[in-house]
């Protein structure tokens, strides 16, 4: 199935121990989820690598007779146009002075992704999720501003881990048009229990941008 641009993409912090999202000041929002929005400019592009890596092939009898198994453990390369500060120094570990200093820390945090593309029709969304992987940034190229602003946006490499759930594999996909979908159930699943807060009216929540 062929599939059209980029919807929108989710992230949440993990707690290591206990495999539950964060939430409030310790997570990216109150209910621990965080969504690309038209406020922060959205996300640019994801593109998702090692999603299948080939056997090892075995001889025997003077012929291939079989290939070993290998599990996938993609990476995401992402572009966001313009991750919040906060959103974007949690999720790469990086660590406050409380004086406007932040550290790169040596235990990088859990971090739970979800990319949503489309169908042709639009009709049905495919989701690409991640529940157990970290996240790096390798380079900043920061540039002069000419006639035109010369803007860097948030390059990240998401690496995916194993996740117990799952097989050990780095990477489910969901299917918006299957017949036994559920977007709630999903996002439980893949970002360590997520329940939605209710709607307040303000801008705190991991659901807005929707």
């Amino acid at each position: 199935m062929a599939i059209v641009g980029l919807k929108k993409t989710y992230l949440a912090l993990i707690d290591k121990n206990t495999g539950k999202i964060l939430t409030g000041t310790s997570g990216l929002s109150a209910d621990g989820l965080y969504q690309s929005n038209s406020k922060d400019l959205g996300t640019k592009s994801a593109n998702i690598t090692n999603i299948a890596t080939n056997g090892t092939q075995v001889f025997g009898d003077n012929g291939l007779v079989d290939i070993t198994q290998s599990k996938s453990f993609p990476q995401v390369a992402g572009v966001w146009n313009n991750l919040p500060f906060a959103i974007k120094s949690k999720i790469k570990g990086e660590v406050s002075d409380g004086k406007g200093g932040y550290v790169q820390a040596q235990d990088l945090p859990q971090v739970a992704l979800i990319i949503e593309s489309e169908t042709l029709d639009r009709s049905n969304s495919i989701f690409y999720a991640f529940a157990k992987g970290q996240v790096t940034e390798a380079a900043v190229n920061i540039q002069t501003d000419t006639a035109a602003e010369s803007r860097v946006d948030d390059t990240l490499t998401y690496q995916s881990f194993g996740f117990d759930a799952w097989n050990n594999q780095g990477m489910k996909t969901y299917f918006s048009g299957d017949t036994g979908f559920d977007k709630t159930a999903m996002l439980k699943e893949v970002m360590g229990g997520y329940t939605a807060s209710a709607p307040s009216g303000g801008s705190g929540s991991g659901t807005s941008g929707q």
